[in-house]
């Protein structure tokens, strides 16, 4: 979906699919026809945007069989879909029965890690549409902190350059500028923009920079304007909302204390990487819980809990109310459909709802449909 910003200038607005489990070409081809091009339908809208993700095993069969991704070009466009840009974060098994602390390998310092996110890259360039000259591809805060050594470092910053240089030849290759934003998360070598200021401040600012989860930040009590203060580039933000407890009502959190991802909780003065461990004693119960659990955007979940939505308007004003955009593309994440208590049996109403809530922030600050 596109919407025309107040200065002129297109922001995109897609859904992020790696909620659906596919991995492979067919499946892929499957969840386009299938949900995609129902929430399009649903939405009424001519033409959809998606965040879209691909596992090595997909990326791999697309770089070497240029026809499959004429293909897949050919079938987006024929669905009324449109890429403009890429879920780099997973790299397989995304919606496994156990994923937790295994979505942050390969981390930054393997070299897969960065053949991987070049492939994506080129897949990328060949999916814009005509009329859009940069995409953007969200991936992983460098690594998880443990296991952080001066050598990992060294290779985090070798493959950095490598990344930037690889960008920079495609640009000079087909015209289409690619960008790279790390996403900081809690218990991440970046945890926070300021961890990213610290890190990445001397990298290609040209293709590298910042993928803002409005999620992530909430859980680590960021204020929303800190990455603009970062001096940064915006690449991309992902909207989504966090589940939060107020002060003595974290029993209710034990519903979404589930097996699949790992969900991070914060409180003002404490930490615990994963919720269970949170509920088993890690985390003062007489503040409030910040959990990442990306929960829907336009429901909360059953009274004392409460979600982050408000922080994530307050990040939206702060990168896109203003006389220019920060960023120009906004990914609706959420991803947990499958493991929400009570999960409803027909995502696409509930992705549908989503963008449609999304659409209507964004008309709030002015942003108009194309």
């Amino acid at each position: 979906m596109r919407l025309r910003h107040p200065d002129g200038s297109t922001v995109h607005l897609a859904y992020c699919t790696n909620v659906h489990a596919a991995e492979d070409l067919p499946g892929i081809h499957g969840q386009l026809s299938g949900v995609a091009a129902r929430v399009r339908r649903l939405l009424g809208v001519d033409r959809l945007g998606l965040g879209l993700w691909l596992s090595r095993h997909a990326a791999a069969g697309l770089t070497a069989r240029p026809e499959e991704l004429a293909a897949l070009r050919e079938r987006l466009d024929a669905l009324g879909l449109e890429v403009v840009t890429l879920n780099g974060f997973p790299y397989r098994g995304f919606q496994d029965e156990v994923v937790k602390h295994r979505v942050y390998t390969p981390d930054w310092a393997d070299a897969e890690r960065l053949r991987h996110t070049l492939g994506l890259a080129r897949i990328l360039a060949s999916l814009l549409p005509d009329d859009v000259a940069e995409g953007t591809i969200s991936t992983l805060p460098l690594a998880w902190r443990t296991g952080w050594t001066s050598e990992k470092a060294a290779a985090v910053t070798a493959n950095l350059d490598a990344a930037a240089e690889g960008l920079r030849t495609l640009a000079g290759r087909t015209g289409k500028v690619i960008r790279l934003g790390f996403e900081p998360e809690p218990g991440c070598v970046v945890e926070t923009t300021a961890q990213a200021r610290a890190l990445l401040g001397d990298v290609d600012h040209d293709h590298l920079g910042l993928c803002l989860d409005a999620c992530h930040m909430a859980v680590g009590f960021e204020e929303p304007g800190a990455a603009a203060a970062t001096g940064l580039p915006i690449v991309k933000i992902q909207a989504s909302c966090a589940l939060v407890a107020p002060p003595g009502a974290q029993r209710a959190l034990a519903a979404f204390a589930e097996p699949r991802f790992l969900h991070q909780t914060r409180s003002a003065t404490g930490y615990a990487d994963d919720l269970g461990e949170a509920l088993a004693g890690g985390l003062p119960a007489d503040e409030s819980w910040r959990v990442h659990f990306h929960v829907p955007l336009h429901d909360a979940p059953p009274p004392p809990l409460t979600t982050s939505a408000p922080y994530l308007r307050d990040l939206l004003e702060t990168t896109l109310g203003g006389e220019h955009p920060l960023t120009r593309h906004v990914e609706v994440e959420t991803y947990t459909w499958h493991v929400l208590p009570g999960a409803p049996a027909d995502i696409a109403r509930g992705i549908t709802a989503e963008l449609d809530w999304m659409r209507g922030q964004l008309a709030a600050l002015g942003l108009k449909e194309t």
